[in-house]
């Protein structure tokens, strides 16, 4: 892996529960992602992905706070920071694309408003040099005729050109780190191949590191370079997509993926991993998916599985690879 960019490590953000305690949601979370590279971090709904990003950023929302764990980009410690410095951070160095547009931008500014704002709050420019910098960036994200979706109102674009309206915002200020949150979930699958595709391009033209939240392994498969599978605020499994994707180890990602549409053939069911994740507070005292999954051991309900490594770059938390790496 070439230079690391974001090293986050022990990561645990809580919330309040009843009695006086606090809950974690997520749970001593470790993730890196290198410049020009892209880290998916795959789960289903409730398993903590979002709140990992939130907690990235600074911006878990209340009564939620970041307990423990270190946040460092380029090597500068994030966590401790005052909320000036964070607002810094936030935009010139770390971007952030959200899941629906059309919540997240302003009904009552243009277009191209929002992203003249977006500059203008880091770096000291005329209004036509703002401009013409928003102009340039609609058409760096694939906006066609800019100056007329310059002058739209949200409200007057389609979903997928919000999305690139999202994406023109968060590279406004050249940030190092795009974190993007489930950013294709409402799109048509064309509108969704032409987002991904422009992710992977500002990866690999421009160096840009990609942090990706989804839950969809399709997206996985079109743009990660390396995968991180997240259940009950815990990492289970990362690797290299080739190795999580194409030779899961962990029984749940190996669920994950008998349940995708294309790996059945046409009129057969569909897998599904029986259950739910469990709530948050509830989770059990050993391995946390230890009531949905097949090979579940009396190991399994008595003691937290440890990260195991399976390679250079691979490792999963399941107490039936440990054994098998102790043989």
């Amino acid at each position: 892996m070439s230079e690391v960019l974001l090293q986050v490590e022990g990561l645990t953000t809580s919330f309040p529960a009843a009695g006086g305690t606090r809950v974690p949601v997520v749970d001593r979370v470790d993730v890196a992602v290198a410049r020009g590279e892209a880290v998916a971090v795959v789960g289903e709904s409730g398993c903590g992905k979002s709140m990992t990003a939130l907690s990235i950023v600074g911006l878990v929302p209340k009564p939620g706070c970041v307990e423990a764990g270190s946040v460092r980009l380029c090597g500068r410690e994030l966590r401790g920071l005052s909320v000036t410095a964070l607002r810094r951070v936030r935009g010139a160095e770390i971007g952030m694309i959200f899941q629906e547009p059309a919540t997240s931008l302003n009904p009552v500014q243009t277009a191209g408003a929002q992203v003249v704002e977006a500059i203008a709050l880091h770096e000291r420019v005329v209004r036509r040099e703002a401009r013409r910098r928003a102009l340039s960036l609609f058409e760096e994200v694939g906006i066609p005729d800019p100056p007329e979706r310059f002058d739209a109102y949200p409200h007057q674009l389609s979903g997928g050109l919000k999305q690139r309206v999202m994406i023109a915002i968060a590279l406004a200020a050249r940030p190092k780190l795009l974190i993007a949150d489930e950013p294709t979930t409402a799109l048509d699958v064309t509108i969704q191949a032409q987002i991904l595709e422009l992710l992977g391009r500002l990866a690999r033209e421009k160096g840009t590191a990609i942090l990706l939240i989804t839950h969809d392994l399709g997206v996985v498969n079109e743009i990660a370079d390396r995968v991180a599978v997240m259940y009950a605020g815990r990492i289970v499994e990362e690797g290299t997509r080739a190795a999580v994707l194409g030779a899961p180890r962990h029984p749940y990602t190996q669920g994950l993926l008998r349940s995708m549409p294309g790996r059945v053939a046409p009129g057969e069911r569909l897998a599904e991993i029986p259950g739910v994740v469990p709530s948050t507070g509830a989770w059990p005292a050993g391995c946390r998916f230890a009531d949905r999954c097949g090979l579940v051991m009396d190991v399994c309900r008595a003691r937290e599985p440890e990260r195991t490594s399976l390679g250079a770059t691979e490792a999963a938390r399941c107490h039936a690879l440990q054994q098998e790496s102790a043989r």
